[in-house]
């Protein structure tokens, strides 16, 4: 089930460097968000907080607060595991595991989270997620075939359906077509429209016309000045911003007079 996320005066660091600062918000449920803003404002950074990725990099770490469904992902009795469980990622270039053929790759993450299935189980969840990222019926009879043999588009939707094969609540996207051609992107994002009703999706995108079409809400992150942190400007309805936006920067970025 689909859950919403509450971000509360979070600021995020590297060592002690900050990054991201003083970002409040509210992400619902079965919609699409997107933040937009110029290359190193930190939305990528922010995005990979909500399921505590950045924690991969060393001297990591987060201030404040951040619930989905009032659960605090960085309570200390909570498991990072299941937080990326629950919240999925698909990164910018599709990442097949090369070693692995399409079925092994959609079943890759109930695999290390120790889930023992008997195979008319596996089958389902392989036929299910193929389907729900709209793949199934180009690869049903190639199972078995490497998922690296697929072109850039079909390798993006086997990793949307890696990601949702273990039934997360919330599926952010870093970036997902900037590798892909023109159709592959249309198909990605025709995806992205049907997925909301199952899923609460974020994504980060550098291309203004793509946030426009995908996204219910987005988010406008800036830097104050060269070497200061990253911020959340401004995050309205996404008609509204595209229209009338509250923020003068928010303009300028989307009109293409910077960024």
């Amino acid at each position: 089930m689909a859950k919403s996320i509450d971000v509360s005066d979070v600021n995020i660091y590297y060592g002690d460097f900050k990054a991201v600062e003083g970002v409040n918000m509210t992400i619902k449920a079965k919609a699409v968000t997107a933040f937009i803003g110029p290359s190193g404002c930190g939305k990528s950074t922010f995005l990979r907080t909500l399921n505590r990725m950045h924690e991969v990099i060393p001297g990591a770490r987060v201030e404040g607060k951040i619930t989905v469904s009032g659960q605090d992902l960085y309570d200390p009795g909570v498991d990072p595991v299941e937080v990326r469980r629950m919240v999925g990622m698909v990164f910018q270039r599709p990442n097949p595991f090369p070693t692995m053929s399409i079925y092994d790759n959609v079943l890759a993450g109930n695999r290390l989270n120790s889930k023992k299935l008997k195979r008319a189980e596996a089958d389902a969840i392989v036929e299910k997620s193929l389907r729900g990222a709209n793949l199934w019926t180009e690869v049903k009879d190639r199972l078995n075939k490497p998922g690296m043999g697929l072109s850039g588009g079909q390798q993006q939707r086997l990793c949307i359906a890696r990601a949702i094969a273990v039934e997360p609540q919330v599926l952010l996207m870093d970036e997902p077509c900037s590798a892909l051609d023109p159709i592959s992107t249309a198909a990605i994002e025709d995806l992205i429209h049907e997925l909301k009703d199952s899923y609460t999706i974020v994504i980060v995108t550098h291309n203004m016309q793509q946030a426009a079409r995908v996204s219910d809400e987005t988010g406008f992150f800036n830097l104050k000045a060269a070497g200061q942190p990253g911020h959340l400007v401004e995050f309205n309805p996404t008609k509204k911003m595209f229209t009338n936006p509250d923020n003068e920067s928010t303009e300028a970025y989307i009109s293409g007079r910077f960024g």
